[in-house]
């Protein structure tokens, strides 16, 4: 196929692809834009919600301003509290909530070991 013959086709493809987007006005298009880019989206926000590793509740501890050995401790104490399927983030910031306190100062508590007594019943259900 030469170079005039592709782009026929790809002329012919694309008019036949936008068929039922061209009775749409632009807000039509924008909704449905919208809708689609969720439907992407849902699978992997329900994996993100059942699925975690230790590698990546420590890697948002970093995004959330503690550094490699912090957020190490932090997953380890998580971990034996059997509650990484809740998040590691969420861990501090519940308990940061609790004793209304910094994210950051929570975080770094709960690394040198402080506070795992106040872990258990964050989310209302017995964890340890």
């Amino acid at each position: 196929m030469d170079k005039q013959e592709e782009k026929v086709q790809l002329s012919h493809d694309f008019s036949e692809r936008r068929k039922h987007l061209e009775h749409m006005n632009d807000q039509e298009l924008y909704d449905y834009f919208w809708d689609l880019a969720g439907q992407v989206v849902e699978p992997m926000l329900e994996a993100g919600k059942v699925y975690t590793t230790p590698s990546v509740e420590r890697s948002v501890l970093l995004r959330m301003g503690f550094n490699s050995i912090e957020a190490g401790a932090i997953v380890d104490g998580v971990i034996s509290h059997n509650l990484l399927g809740k998040g590691a983030g969420h861990v501090v910031w519940r308990l940061s909530q609790k004793l209304d306190k910094s994210v950051l100062e929570t975080g770094e508590a709960l690394a040198r070991g402080e506070y795992w007594d106040e872990v258990p019943g964050l989310f209302g259900e017995v964890s340890s």
